[in-house]
């Protein structure tokens, strides 16, 4: 009978794992300016009619790559052998990467509006899973910086990309370390949310300064372990762990200590959502977009084919909901979680972990979809062994998954309930 049990929710959780796959939609925004002068940041353009004087887009009035929602050819016809010569974009590979993995992949218009739960818009970011923004030259409006960390805040995840100080390419007065700080400092739901801020710099080496991190999800993920990045001309992050103890970084300036300081590459939490982040636009640049651009291989040519791992490990993670929960967090975590009694057979499910600092912790309950169910904020609780208990009285029969995070560790079990 055990083992019978066993049987079935390995079934289920494979079940759950291909069709989570199924549901992620990824949307790659190319309404902030994103194919300006050299720049051709988008997955596929089937025209390349598009201007930039000063700021926003003028249909007809130049060369640049003009985006349309969903790709073409259909990406259905997309196999494992398929190139990137399939879409026309600079992030043409990263997109037939994602649809390779099992995504649905589609682009944000240059007359498409950022916005989140007004049903009104078809491409509202509640309708994806994933929001990848690379190089944005047109600045946030307030209305749009508040759907983009509503979007993060609720469970979204956020893949932002910065380029080098004074790379404005539009013509507008901004570039994207600032367009990205002016998100991140000048919002109505939090300042400094996700713990980093860009420094305005402009830099070019290959780093293979990455910390030891033998479970980070990040640096060794399903495509492969992380060695190096190679920036050409980019800029770097500073932490602040005291306002967002979530982030981390994973890839440093050579010669840099493992802190807060001279970050290439991060990631971080706000709310319920992920939040990746990189220096350089460099490296997504996979050489097959528009040909009136000089145009670079930075995708699998630069540093020995790591971006294409970093990028691809970077997405995964972002997209996986807690039914896949990520390596490094589990395997980097003290806190023992146990659940009890398991199955659930009365109102009540108890929970025992233990901490090995004092720290915030908040406990998140999501059904087999990877629908958050519940969520207990906890505060900062002491050091040591914590118990726990909460009422699934408002819950179905079925299976659940609970995740508890504390400071940059999480843990997540499964459980099910028998009442």
């Amino acid at each position: 009978m055990k083992s019978m049990r066993t049987i079935i929710v390995l079934t289920l959780l494979s079940i759950t794992f291909n069709s989570s796959a199924q549901s992620v939609k990824i949307l790659f925004d190319a309404s902030k300016a994103e194919s300006a002068g050299n720049a051709d940041w988008v997955i596929d353009a089937n025209s390349h009619s598009l201007g930039f004087f000063n700021g926003p887009a003028v249909l007809g009035q130049g060369t640049e790559s003009n985006a349309q929602q969903i790709p073409s050819p259909s990406q259905t016809g997309i196999t494992a052998s398929t190139t990137e010569s399939f879409w026309q974009g600079a992030l043409s590979y990263w997109g037939i990467d994602c649809v390779k993995q099992g995504y649905m992949v589609a682009s944000l218009p240059y007359n498409g509006r950022i916005t989140y739960g007004d049903m009104t818009n078809a491409q509202d970011l509640t309708n994806y899973t994933v929001f990848i923004v690379c190089e944005p030259n047109i600045q946030f409006t307030s209305n749009e910086k508040t759907a983009i960390l509503t979007f993060v805040q609720n469970g979204g995840g956020l893949f932002m990309i910065s380029d080098h100080d004074v790379s404005d390419r539009n013509g507008d007065g901004w570039d994207s370390p600032h367009i990205w700080n002016d998100l991140m400092d000048t919002n109505s739901i939090s300042v400094n949310p996700f713990g980093f801020t860009f420094n305005y710099v402009d830099i070019s080496q290959t780093s293979s300064n990455i910390p030891t991190l033998p479970g980070d999800s990040i640096l060794h993920g399903p495509f492969g372990n992380v060695t190096q990045v190679q920036w050409s001309s980019g800029t770097t992050m500073t932490l602040t762990p005291s306002v967002n103890p979530n982030v981390k970084g994973v890839v440093y300036k050579i010669g840099s200590s493992f802190g807060n300081n001279n970050v290439m590459c991060a990631y971080s939490r706000f709310g319920t959502g992920k939040v990746a982040v990189i220096g350089d636009s460099s490296p997504c640049d996979d050489g097959s977009g528009d040909l009136n651009d000089q145009l670079y291989d930075g995708y699998i040519s630069d540093a020995a084919g790591n971006h294409q791992k970093l990028l691809m490990n970077m997405t995964i993670w972002l997209a996986a909901n807690p039914l896949s929960t990520e390596v490094a967090e589990l395997n980097q975590n003290n806190l023992n979680l146990n659940i009890y009694p398991n199955p659930v057979i009365a109102t009540e499910v108890n929970l025992k972990y233990s901490l090995i600092s004092k720290s915030s912790v908040s406990i998140q309950v999501f059904d087999m979809s990877g629908k958050l169910k519940k969520e207990i904020e906890k505060g900062f609780q002491e050091k040591g062994n914590q118990l726990l208990s909460f009422d699934v009285n408002d819950l179905e029969n079925g299976f659940y998954f609970c995740r508890i995070i504390s400071g940059k560790s999480a843990m997540c079990k499964s459980f099910v309930i028998q009442k």
